[in-house]
């Protein structure tokens, strides 16, 4: 299953066990086959059975997932304590080469690896009111490379997030109606097409500067700062298109 693919398909997932599904099944054929997703700052009223604060749905080995919540290593996770402070997808190796780990934390990521989780990639996630979640996506395989997949999983997390909000506070997305100008449409829709601002500029025969104005106005609109954030919004909205039925 291809990203569009899985958006398209996630839009219409009605559970939190057929979305994680959809997930797990994408992130795999990344290479990627081991999947949590926590909430790190607020509660969540819906999760998978038998998945304890801050987790909501996870495919861990059983046996890691048993020894991290009996021993509590949530409380001294690097990822976990690191996600609320940085604002992009990071890899676990990074930080065991980069930061300056306690030895609790070191001990988090070195039996991670013990049981079966070779390497791994975090995608910090955020939403109304302060809110901070995380993605990890992780490798059982030594010849993984996080590199080379780190963008299509950032993809697949924030529009997991997305989707997710919908199934967890339907009432509150219900309230939310966003309507967006032709030129920030526009300049959207070329966006999930792949196109850089020089690109759409050149397309819509405006300068960059002007692309850059109305997509950040979309994405103050979508409550974010990030592009990716606020095309995954739009297409999960039905603002735009899937990329590939948008003609030009």
């Amino acid at each position: 299953m291809d990203l569009f693919s899985f958006i398209d398909c996630s839009n219409r997932s009605q559970s939190l066990s057929e979305l994680f599904e959809l997930l797990v099944n994408c992130a795999t054929e990344e290479g990627f086959s081991a999947v949590a997703y926590g909430a790190l700052t607020h509660d969540e009223p819906v999760r998978l059975p038998e998945h304890p604060m801050p987790a909501i749905a996870m495919n861990f080995p059983s046996h890691w997932r048993e020894r991290y919540f009996e021993r509590k290593y949530y409380e001294v996770d690097p990822v976990v304590r690191r996600t609320p402070m940085l604002s992009k997808p990071f890899v676990w190796d990074h930080l065991l080469r980069s930061e300056q780990l306690s030895p609790n934390e070191r001990l988090v990521i070195e039996e991670s690896r013990e049981a079966g989780l070779k390497h791994g990639v975090s995608v910090p996630l955020f939403g109304p009111s302060g809110r901070v979640s995380v993605l990890s996506f992780a490798s059982l395989s030594d010849e993984a490379d996080p590199f080379r997949h780190m963008g299509h999983l950032n993809v697949l997390a924030w529009q997991f997030h997305v989707a997710f909000a919908d199934i967890a506070r339907p009432a509150e997305q219900a309230k939310r109606k966003i309507e967006l100008s032709d030129r920030e449409r526009d300049c959207l829709q070329w966006s999930a097409e792949g196109k850089s601002s020089w690109d759409i500029g050149m397309i819509l025969n405006i300068s960059d500067n002007t692309v850059n104005f109305h997509i950040q106005k979309a994405m103050r609109k979508f409550g974010t700062t990030s592009r990716t954030v606020a095309v995954v919004q739009a297409l999960r909205l039905n603002l735009i298109e899937l990329p590939g039925r948008h003609e030009s």
